[in-house]
């Protein structure tokens, strides 16, 4: 699909839905730029536009190993409200988190952010 021609999409729109992740940062992978372990399998929903201008990023949760890519149910997303980048959050089939276990999960990287979980 052209650049200029993909939807944004909002990240809500994405919620309860089953969405592919593509992996490009997983588990224990090092940041490229900075000093950050990725302690969730990382990456993006391919042919998607973010409010950033760059494709949806999501977290993987309930994967206990690196993987390439995962299809999931997107149970929440992380609104970063001091930065125009959020990110679902993915897990298996019937995988069941609160608030707080994916605040928790996600903290290695989301400490720098003011993350609200947006269901």
């Amino acid at each position: 699909m052209d650049e200029a021609n993909k939807p944004t999409s909002k990240p809500t729109d994405y919620l309860g839905k089953t969405v592919t992740v593509q992996i490009d940062r997983p588990l224990r992978s090092k940041h490229p730029k900075h000093d950050l372990i990725y302690e969730l399998n990382y990456g993006f929903i391919p042919d998607t536009t973010s409010p950033d201008g760059e494709e949806l990023d999501a977290y993987v949760i309930g994967v206990d190993h690196p993987i390439e890519s995962f299809q999931g149910k997107c149970i929440a997303v992380i609104h970063r409200s001091n930065d125009n980048d959020d990110k679902l959050v993915v897990v298996p089939e019937a995988y069941e988190l609160t608030d707080e276990d994916i605040l928790r999960a996600t903290h290695f990287q989301e400490q720098y952010f003011n993350p609200v979980i947006l269901r």
